[in-house]
């Protein structure tokens, strides 16, 4: 949709990638098929984002509930994790693509989070897209980190309980320098956030789909910006209150 010759667009989009397994299953294959084919709705993603002009895209690759799958397919996620991070590097650079990695990185291996540290270093200096893939992440979790940060600059009579605020709070969340998410995307039919980004989705406009994530390809990434830009944006007020522009408000 534009408005007054201006396509409405998202300034960070983030994406629950939902599917994987039940794609697999459909063909008679093993869920581990269903990861690794989803890698190329990975790279389409990232393409429309830089093409588009997106500047924060936001995967969901491993929730800290997932540690719950079987041990098999969590080794065998671990494993595509090291083997993406080693592949994708090098196309992520010559697109001035910036990688960053949230969540608790504690619980993987110590050459896993090597990988990841090298990645990020690799692409520290790009200024394009920031692609922020969320791995051993839970929107409690973050809520809870940021919270314990603030308890202890109480402890240290840094801080004193009526100063701590929502902005207090939202300073100590997962990438506090960056915009909250304007579109939240979901794949696989189900219709929830599933502990994803909890506090810094209050005003994030939520699309759902039934397509799995290894079928969820550059046109279905085009088909939620569309939705996107047919959203009004209130954040609280009335319609009536809104100015003209407000239709292209993004959040700022």
């Amino acid at each position: 949709m534009e408005v007054d010759g201006v396509t409405r667009l998202p300034r960070h989009v983030a994406i629950v990638m939902d599917g994987n397994g039940r794609w697999a299953k459909q063909r008679d294959l093993p869920r581990h098929a269903g990861h690794k084919a989803g890698v190329k709705s990975v790279r389409a993603s990232v393409e429309q984002s830089v093409k588009r002009g997106i500047e924060v895209l936001t995967l969901f690759a491993f929730s800290s509930e997932n540690w719950k799958r079987p041990e098999k397919e969590v080794s065998l996620l671990m494993d595509l994790f090291m083997v993406a991070l080693q592949r994708e590097v090098k196309r992520l650079k010559r697109n001035n693509v910036r990688l960053r990695i949230i969540g608790d990185r504690s619980a993987f291996s110590e050459k896993l989070q090597q990988r990841i540290a090298a990645a990020e270093a690799s692409t520290a200096d790009n200024s394009g897209l920031v692609l922020q893939i969320a791995a051993n992440y839970g929107g409690r979790w973050d809520i809870v980190q940021a919270v314990r940060k603030l308890a202890r600059s109480v402890e240290a009579g840094e801080l004193a309980a009526d100063q701590i605020t929502e902005s207090a709070v939202a300073s100590g969340l997962s990438f506090a320098d960056l915009p909250d998410p304007d579109l939240f995307i979901r794949t696989g039919g189900e219709q929830r956030i599933s502990n994803f980004m909890l506090w810094q989705s209050a005003y994030t406009e939520l699309y759902f789909t039934d397509r799995y994530w290894p079928d969820f390809d550059a046109d279905a990434f085009d088909a939620a910006l569309d939705f996107f830009a047919s959203r009004q944006r209130r954040f609280g007020m009335t319609g009536e209150q809104l100015p003209d522009t407000a239709t292209q408000d993004l959040g700022d």
